[in-house]
C-alpha cells in the first residue's frame, strides 16, 4: 500500500478521530488472505511433521546392512537416542526462538528455522556415522522448537476472533501431513531419496512465506503504525478505513504491554496469567503423556509386533492417511462446537482405545489362543487413538496457547510451555523401551491410558471456553473481570 492510497483515508486515520467519526464503512473483507497466510507458514509445521515421523521408514533401513547408509547398525541405546534427540533440540530451541521473535520478528524467525531443516537433511543425506546421525537429529529438534514456538504467535496475531480456533488448529493438519509424506515415501524408496524428499520442503517454505505480512501486532509494538496498517489491510482484504477498529483495539493491547513490559516474574505475578500458564501447560503436558510421540516414532515396529496380516508399511500409511483426515476436520468445527468439548471428546476417546490396546498386548503376553483372531484390533484402536488425538488433543493446546496471554508476556509463556512440551516428549522417547521392557507393552499403553483419564478430569475441571472472544475478553476472564 503506497502512501498515497494511506493519504486517502488521512481523516479516519487516527485513533483519536476514530471514536468520532462517523464516516468509517463497516466493511465485510474477506478471510481468504488470512487463511492464505495460515495455510502457507504451516509448510513449516509440514517439516516438522517429517522430522517427527523419519524414524518409522528410516529405522528398518538402519537395521539392515541391505540398507543402511551407516558404517555399523545402531544398538538399541543409539536407536533410541535418535529417535528423542530431536524432542532435546525442541526444548532448547524456544529460549532462543521466543526473544529472537521479538527482535527481528514472527516472519523472519519463522523464515530462518528453515535454516535448521535444510541443514540437518543434507547431515543425514551424507552420514555414514551414527554420531552424524545424532547431531542431525538434535539439529532438526532446534527447528521444531523454533516453528511450534514462534508460529503459535505468528498465528495468533494475524487472525481475526472469529477464525482463530481453525487457524490455530491448522498446525495439526500440516503436521500429520508431513508425517504421512514420510510414511507413504519411506518404505518404497531408498535411504538417500527420502533425505532429498524432504530437502524439498524447506526450500518451498521460504520460497512462498517470504512474500506473506509480518503480523500487524510486531509492527505496532515497533512503533510502525504505517506497516501495521499495510499488514491487516492485506489480511483482512479491507480498505485502511475497514480496519480502523480493529487496529485501535491491537494497539490499544500491544501499547499497554509494552508499558508494562513483562518478565519471568511478571508472569506469574499477575493471576491471570498464572492461570493461563496452568492451562496451557497442563494441556501439552497431557498431549505429551498420552503417547503420542512413541506411536509416531515407532509405528512400524509396533505393527511389527502384532503380527497383523497387513504389512507393517501398509499399516503405518492408513494411520498416517487417517491422522490427515481427522485433523482436517478440526478447523471445520473447532469454532462451532468451542474447544472444551472438543477435548474432553479427545481425551476420553484416548483412553479407551489405549486400554484396548493394552488389552490386545495383555492376551498376547499371556499367549492367550484368541489373540490369532483379534490380528483387526491393534489396527483399529490406534486409528481411534490417532483420530481423536488429531482432532483434539493434537491441534487444540497449540491454539490455546496462542490466545491465552498478553502480548507482554506472550514470548516467554509460549517457551516455557513449548520446553514443557519437550521435556515430556524427551523422557518418554528416551525410556519407553525401557519402560516397555520392565512391564510389558500392555501396561505401557495402559499407563497411557490412566494419563489420558486424568486429562479428561483436568480439561473438565480446569479449561475455560475461549470460543469467539477477543484476546482482550479472554484476558478479563482469566483475570475474573466481567
Amino acid at each position: 500500500m503506497n502512501p498515497a492510497e494511506l493519504n486517502q483515508y488521512q481523516p479516519v486515520a487516527t485513533f483519536e478521530k476514530l471514536e468520532t467519526s462517523h464516516f468509517c464503512k463497516m466493511e465485510k473483507g474477506s478471510p481468504s488472505r488470512q487463511f492464505m497466510a495460515g495455510i502457507i507458514v504451516n509448510l513449516a509445521s509440514v517439516m516438522v511433521g517429517t522430522s517427527l515421523g523419519w524414524t518409522s521408514p528410516v529405522g528398518p533401513k538402519f537395521a539392515s546392512k541391505d540398507t543402511t547408509p551407516l558404517d555399523t547398525i545402531p544398538t538399541a541405546s543409539e536407536s533410541s537416542w535418535i529417535a528423542s534427540l530431536v524432542a532435546m533440540g525442541a526444548l532448547i530451541a524456544p529460549f532462543i526462538a521466543g526473544p529472537l521473535a521479538e527482535r527481528i520478528g514472527r516472519k523472519f524467525t519463522l523464515l530462518g528455522s528453515s535454516i535448521f531443516f535444510l541443514v540437518s537433511f543434507i547431515l543425514l543425506l551424507t552420514t555414514e556415522t551414527v554420531v552424524q546421525v545424532l547431531i542431525a537429529r538434535f539439529i532438526q529438534g532446534l527447528g521444531v522448537g523454533f516453528v511450534m514456538t514462534v508460529q503459535t504467535m505468528y498465528i495468533g496475531e494475524i487472525a481475526s476472533n472469529e477464525y482463530r480456533g481453525a487457524l490455530g488448529s491448522l498446525m495439526q493438519l500440516c503436521i500429520v501431513t508431513g508425517i504421512l509424506y514420510v510414511y507413504s515415501i519411506g518404505p518404497y524408496v531408498s535411504y538417500h531419496a527420502l533425505q532429498w524428499a524432504c530437502i524439498v520442503l524447506p526450500i518451498a517454505f521460504d520460497a512462498t512465506f517470504f512474500f506473506m505480512p509480518e503480523t500487524p501486532a510486531y509492527y505496532i509494538s515497533k512503533g510502525d503504525k504505517e506497516k501495521a496498517v499495510e499488514s491487516l489491510c492485506f489480511l483482512r482484504g479491507k480498505t485502511v478505513d475497514g480496519v480502523q477498529e480493529e487496529l485501535h483495539e491491537i494497539s490499544t493491547t500491544v501499547e499497554e504491554s509494552l508499558r508494562n513490559k513483562g518478565s519471568v516474574m511478571d508472569l506469574f505475578r499477575n493471576a491471570g496469567n498464572v492461570k493461563a500458564l496452568i492451562i496451557c501447560a497442563g494441556l501439552i503436558s497431557f498431549q505429551q503423556l498420552s503417547g503420542i510421540n512413541v506411536i509416531l516414532f515407532y509405528s512400524q515396529n509396533i505393527f511389527e509386533s502384532t503380527g497383523s496380516s497387513l504389512s507393517p508399511a501398509v499399516s503405518t500409511i492408513l494411520v498416517g492417511a487417517v491422522q490427515v483426515l481427522a485433523s482436517g476436520a478440526t478447523p471445520l468445527i473447532v469454532d462451532r462446537l468451542g474447544r472444551k468439548p472438543i477435548l474432553l471428546t479427545s481425551a476420553g476417546g484416548m483412553c479407551i482405545s489405549l486400554g484396548t490396546m493394552g488389552l490386545y498386548f495383555f492376551l498376547k503376553h499371556t499367549e492367550s489362543p484368541s489373540v490369532d483372531s483379534l490380528g483387526w484390533l491393534p489396527i483399529m484402536s490406534l486409528i481411534v487413538f490417532v483420530t481423536v488425538y488429531c482432532i483434539g488433543f493434537g491441534p487444540l493446546p497449540w491454539a490455546v496457547l496462542g490466545e491465552m496471554f498478553p502480548a507482554n508476556v506472550k514470548s516467554i509463556a509460549s517457551s516455557i510451555v513449548a520446553s514443557t512440551c519437550w521435556v515430556l516428549g524427551f523422557i518418554i522417547l528416551q525410556f519407553f523401551a525401557d519402560l516397555d521392557k520392565a512391564v510389558g507393552s500392555h501396561w505401557s499403553f495402559w499407563i497411557f491410558g490412566i494419563l489420558c483419564a486424568v486429562a479428561f478430569v483436568f480439561t473438565f475441571t480446569t479449561l475455560m471456553e475461549t470460543k469467539g472472544l477477543s484476546l482482550q475478553e479472554i484476558q478479563d476472564r482469566l483475570n475474573g473481570k466481567v
